[in-house]
């Protein structure tokens, strides 16, 4: 199967608008041409799965469709947040990306795959966090262990907004710290949604991890920039 049989495969799994599957194989292409900070994965018929078709995957969450705002979180090289402006041309994308460089990518690539519902701000998550955003969901991909992106994320959502955080098999500590983060900042538990292996071929065990924001924030989140990663929110029987 070829790259741009793939593309229109996925397109018709999930049911994507007229010519998706056209304008995520020039994605591609960009990202496998694009600079060497993007991405190690640049074969193709390996970049389509862990670029297009594990992006795609968050499809399989109804509240991911659904959703009207969406801010990416670390985008780099535009995954997901380029491959869901493709998938949801109704929905409005602001993707988060503190290196100038990659955010020039972004730039770039949303102006020449014509994605009008593509805002691009170089900014840490922490600053852009400082003011109320009522997003409907906040999206991240390989970007930071779940407490952080828990404390990223929280400020961003309007109540009832969801944070997706794409994940290989994440460790039990990993989890525990998400949870104490959640409870801090009066987000759920974090719930994770198993992918099928047939979704992302010949990729590593996958998996969606999704917390909803059921109250305010406290008032002393986002920390200043860094502290999050410097001193995560931890489990006490860490």
């Amino acid at each position: 199967m070829t790259v741009a049989e793939r593309c229109r495969e996925l397109t018709d799994r999930y049911e994507l608008p007229p010519r998706s599957a056209e304008t995520l194989n020039a994605l591609l292409k960009l990202v496998i041409t694009g600079p060497a900070s993007l991405t190690n994965v640049r074969e193709p018929a390996r970049a389509v799965e862990i670029h297009i078709a594990d992006s795609l995957a968050g499809l399989e969450l109804p509240q991911l469709r659904a959703a009207a705002t969406i801010t990416d979180l670390g985008s780099g090289g535009g995954l997901p947040g380029l491959v869901l402006a493709i998938a949801l041309p109704q929905a409005q994308l602001t993707l988060v990306e503190s290196a100038e460089r990659k955010a020039d990518f972004l730039r770039e690539s949303a102006e020449a795959l014509m994605l009008d519902n593509v805002t691009v701000v170089a900014e840490r998550a922490e600053l852009w966090a400082l003011e109320p955003r009522q997003q409907d969901l906040v999206t991240s991909r390989a970007l930071a262990p779940l407490s952080i992106l828990l404390e990223y994320a929280a400020p961003l959502l309007r109540l009832g907004g969801l944070l997706v955080a794409w994940k290989g098999s994440a460790p039990a500590q990993e989890l525990a710290d998400g949870s104490y983060a959640a409870e801090q900042l009066q987000m759920s538990p974090p719930l994770a949604l198993e992918l099928p292996g047939d979704l992302v071929r010949g990729a590593d065990r996958r998996q969606l991890l999704t917390s909803e924001k059921l109250a305010p924030t406290p008032d002393r989140y986002p920390r200043r920039p860094g502290m999050a990663s410097k001193r995560p929110l931890a489990a006490k029987s860490r």
